[in-house]
């Protein structure tokens, strides 16, 4: 076989740019097992293009990325972006037009989930159960007090930014005075905020990945916090963190399936491809509710994707030269 030019697309212009670069690295090493593929790793800045020695890049409608230094022609992409411009879609849609086959979903079904209040529009269309929610498309006294209706009747609620990674831009509000405040600090990160029913459930993930042919959805995996507070930007990727993850939840059989059944149902509707993190909720009074996608979830030594994956019985390494090998297959077709 000949070689492989892989094109590892990493930091972009969010708030997670530098999980974006951690995430990477775990990616890279793990593509380095297969001696046919060559990686290519660049840096997304907001104005350019950086390779690993300083270089400014770009990618021509001719799939040939020029640097300062040499050319090469890409076979496959692999935008290890978390937040804009990669869940958002942005990205996708450019290697869609190029025509160069990559590595996770579609440019709409990644525009959909990254939207919170989008994707539980879907949801609610489709029957699969979230959290209670409301959202406002602006401060105007009119939506304040639609909000502060909202926290009336729940008592407590998140307050979160609706485009923007799973714990970027997300307070907690417990006392009706701060209301306000968190959602003026929300639409900083967004132009629309949700407003959820305040829970405090156990926290449970599964990775849905596709893999010689098939959907796989895994035995979901839990998240642990501190007092069961809170999974903070903070508690997910501080190496401090005090929060822990058990790779298979302690839940019974019936649990298992009906979260396989709704990220599977949920993954479909979405049309989404390669792999996703889906989260649920679990609580006394609700049962199973699936609260958000991650379309391309953390690949940093600590997070649980790939750990997922590993206890399923893959390995990234297989997982990734299938995908690579599989889109480049049916590219040429």
């Amino acid at each position: 076989m000949s070689q492989i030019n892989i094109l590892l697309l990493c930091g972009g212009d969010g708030s997670e740019h530098d999980i974006s670069l951690v995430s990477a690295a775990y990616i890279k090493e793990q593509l380095e097992k297969s001696q046919d593929f060559n990686i290519i790793q660049v840096v997304i800045h907001r104005n350019y293009w950086e390779t690993s020695d300083g270089s400014q890049a770009s990618l021509g409608m001719d799939r040939i990325l020029k640097t300062e230094k040499s050319q090469f022609r890409v076979d496959y992409a692999i935008p290890c972006i978390h937040g804009i411009p990669g869940e958002t879609g942005d990205i996708q849609s450019f290697l869609e037009i190029v025509g160069l086959p990559y590595l996770g979903c579609p440019p709409e079904g990644s525009a959909l989930a990254f939207n919170k209040i989008s994707t539980k529009l879907w949801f609610n269309a489709a029957g699969i159960p979230n959290t209670p929610f409301t959202f406002i498309d602006s401060p105007s006294p009119d939506n304040l007090k639609k909000a502060h209706d909202f926290f009336s009747k729940f008592g407590a609620v998140f307050v979160k930014a609706s485009s923007q990674g799973s714990s970027v831009g997300c307070y907690m509000v417990q006392q009706e005075h701060l209301l306000d405040d968190y959602i003026s600090k929300a639409f900083s990160y967004s132009t629309s905020v949700l407003i959820e029913k305040c829970l405090r459930p156990r926290e449970l993930e599964t990775a849905v990945y596709e893999y010689q042919g098939k959907l796989i959805v895994t035995r979901p995996g839990e998240i642990i916090t501190p007092n069961n507070n809170f999974y903070t930007f903070e508690e997910k990727y501080n190496q401090d963190s005090h929060s822990s993850t058990r790779i298979e939840a302690d839940v019974s059989t019936e649990i298992q399936n009906e979260i396989r059944k709704y990220a599977e149902k949920a993954f479909r509707l979405l049309k989404l491809k390669d792999l996703s993190r889906i989260d649920f909720f679990l609580t006394e009074e609700d049962g199973v509710l699936l609260n958000e996608i991650n379309t391309f979830p953390g690949m940093t030594p600590i997070s649980m994707f790939p750990k997922m994956l590993e206890n399923h019985g893959e390995h990234m390494q297989d997982f990734l030269r299938d995908r690579v090998l599989s889109a480049i297959k049916n590219n040429q077709q």
